[in-house]
């Protein structure tokens, strides 16, 4: 367990639900999580604005129970007319948060899309037209993106979205924590100081972990593969396991610096819930 010291603020991000029962469940969720004292709030949004009404509800949603909310903006594909009028009503309704991202390129779409391109563009965009109105987050990887032709390239990819006015960074999930040490200290080197901020996934299932990790770049430690596919169906021994692995990761970033730690949720409370208690919050 941490020392009170040690305990920094948390953030929580949901995905935008599609039906009634799902919104009435992460209203639920938020209260549980609401005992943590989060930062904010944050909710994905599709690339090119599919999943946009979803996400402005869940957004207009965390804002009426009185919590800080950041929308998730995918600029690929958009226009710059189109962000800045989603942003003027993002404004309005009080965020004071983004996040700010590249976002998937839609298939089919690829040398043929207009708009934005890439998420430098969009911090740049931002605050050009807003200022400092808004918090400006974008995305880290500290295992890099799994479409960068180099990890060197990566690493510049990164610092051009710093440089161009990001306020902090949210990091890709991770299992190692060197991973993230050791890009917190490549972009030091490399003149950039602003928050990164570790991203973290509970494990609930492996398999569902292993297809998503294989497709976004996140490594799974070989031991922590094989000892989770060694349990096979034995739910109760991968839980309990993951549960000790992720929790022993987040007490040593916060305790060797990480600035906070930021919680992908997937709609559930459960499992968010035990990793923050055993760390003291």
């Amino acid at each position: 367990m941490l020392s009170s010291k040690q305990r920094k603020k948390l953030s929580f991000e949901f995905f935008p639900t599609r039906t009634p029962e799902g919104r009435a469940k992460q209203v639920i969720t938020r209260k549980q999580l609401s005992q943590f004292d989060p930062e904010f709030f944050s909710c994905t949004s599709g690339a090119g604005g599919s999943t946009k009404e979803g996400t402005m509800q869940a957004i207009q949603d965390i804002l009426s129970e009185g919590m800080a909310a950041a929308p998730h903006l995918p600029c690929v594909g958009m226009q710059p007319q189109e962000i800045i009028n989603l942003l003027n009503e993002y404004k309005s309704l009080g965020v004071r948060h983004i996040v700010a991202l590249r976002g998937d390129i839609p298939s089919g779409m690829g040398a043929g899309l207009g708009g934005l391109r890439y998420a430098n563009e969009l911090v740049s965009l931002i605050k050009t037209e807003f200022g400092s109105d808004f918090h400006i987050e974008v995305a880290a990887y500290p295992e890099y993106h799994p479409q960068a032709r180099s990890a060197e390239d990566d690493l510049n990819n990164f610092v051009r979205k710093a440089k161009a006015g990001a306020d902090s960074a949210i990091t890709q999930y991770f299992y190692n924590a060197d991973a993230y040490f050791r890009f917190v200290d490549d972009v030091h080197g490399r003149g950039v100081d602003i928050p990164i901020i570790p991203g973290i996934m509970p494990i609930a299932s492996f398999s569902k972990l292993a297809r998503f990790s294989d497709t976004c770049g996140a490594e799974i430690p070989r031991w922590l593969r094989l000892k989770l596919q060694s349990y096979a169906d034995d739910t109760a021994s991968i839980k309990a396991l993951a549960l000790d692995v992720v929790t022993d990761m987040c007490e040593r970033l916060l305790r060797e610096g990480a600035p906070s730690l930021h919680f992908y949720t997937l709609n559930q409370a459960g499992l968010v819930s035990t990793i923050c208690q055993r760390l003291g919050y």
